[in-house]
């Protein structure tokens, strides 16, 4: 878990395995942000995806290669709500797939709600990446919103994975 006060984070270097996605997506900023009706309308349909591989949910964010070096909160980018799934047989109608690449990830376990989740992001990307013998890769970063997600409670915990590759 994060601790906000000695700046100190609990990090899982791990390396993923590949997953099949299935969910909506919208482009979005963090000044545009549309992450509630995309949660509304994805929630309102999950139950049509049939050959889920997990009960958990996925929050995933394709960023541009630039959106980090040149950050503001105007930058757009792409938000998925969706699930993983064994295959990509059937894909309901106007949702979409994704494959997410096997790859290296820093995975931080978030507790709260989402309105406190700035600080941890700025000390995340601020302060630990830089000083960590990795830097971002250009991949899908995603949140893994398992038993323990409770949304806008202060005790929702979630798994932050951050794509990443040695210096």
């Amino acid at each position: 878990m994060f601790d906000y006060y000695t700046r100190e984070m609990d990090v899982r270097i791990v390396e993923s395995k590949e997953r099949k996605l299935i969910g909506l997506s919208q482009e979005m900023s963090l000044i545009d942000n549309k992450t509630f009706d995309l949660w509304k309308n994805f929630r309102g349909r999950s139950k049509e995806v049939l050959n889920r591989s997990s009960d958990d949910f996925i929050s995933l964010q394709e960023y541009p290669v630039d959106y980090f070096k040149a950050f503001s909160p105007a930058n757009r980018f792409v938000k998925w709500a969706c699930i993983e799934v064994e295959d990509l047989e059937f894909i309901p109608e106007k949702m979409n797939s994704l494959i997410l690449e096997t790859g290296l990830f820093a995975v931080f376990n978030y507790k709260g709600t989402a309105q406190n989740a700035q600080a941890f992001f700025q000390l995340l990307y601020g302060e630990w990446i830089p000083n960590s013998d990795y830097i971002l890769d250009n991949r899908p970063h995603f949140e893994v919103l398992g038993a323990k997600y409770k949304n806008n409670d202060p005790n929702s915990e979630e798994e932050v994975w951050i794509p990443i590759r040695e210096k």
